[in-house]
């Protein structure tokens, strides 16, 4: 039981630090790319990566190492499989911006200038994924709230993850 409080509690705190992270660098982005205004895009892009991974991480042993729910109910899940749908278009977004940012560093860290001028499309990438995360968050709370309705209707079996329906009494 620790141990998934835990996974959710991480979970939940990388959604938050990647939110903040993934809007910060939309800002840094539009923000003079001087040197000190490089290095706060890259302070931001850090955090949006470190967030990633853990909710990314702790996600993956949530739905599928038998902390929560089971396999098998993400897996014939809807909501789930829209959830998913919104982390591809996150990470598809991500590509290019992770690249030039990438090389960014490395000429930073060489000592010359990068060529900023797809700064501002790297700006708006990163505040579409800002709006992709909420709708995620959106899907997750309606994923819980059928789930409570679920619970509402059924009752567990004695193998986790598993549901059964409740059983009727016959009357003779």
């Amino acid at each position: 039981m620790t141990i998934r409080w835990l996974l959710a509690a991480f979970h939940l705190l990388a959604l938050g630090v990647g939110l903040g992270a993934v809007w910060a660098r939309g800002r840094a982005l539009q923000s003079q790319l001087d040197v000190p205004g490089l290095r706060r895009v890259f302070y931001a892009d850090t955090w949006w990566g470190v967030a990633a991974l853990i909710w990314i991480g702790t996600g993956l042993v949530r739905a599928f190492g038998g902390f929560e729910k089971g396999s098998f109910y993400y897996l014939h899940n809807h909501v789930f499989w829209a959830k998913m749908g919104l982390l591809a278009a996150i990470l598809i977004l991500e590509v290019a911006p992770m690249i030039a940012l990438i090389r960014w560093r490395v000429a930073v860290a060489g000592g010359s200038v990068p060529d900023t001028r797809a700064a501002s499309r790297f700006a708006r990438i990163s505040f579409v994924q800002a709006v992709l995360v909420v709708l995620m968050v959106l899907a997750a709370w309606r994923a819980g709230s059928a789930c409570r309705r679920d619970k509402e209707r059924r009752t567990f079996s004695s193998r986790p993850g598993y549901f059964r329906a409740p059983v009727k009494s016959r009357k003779v």
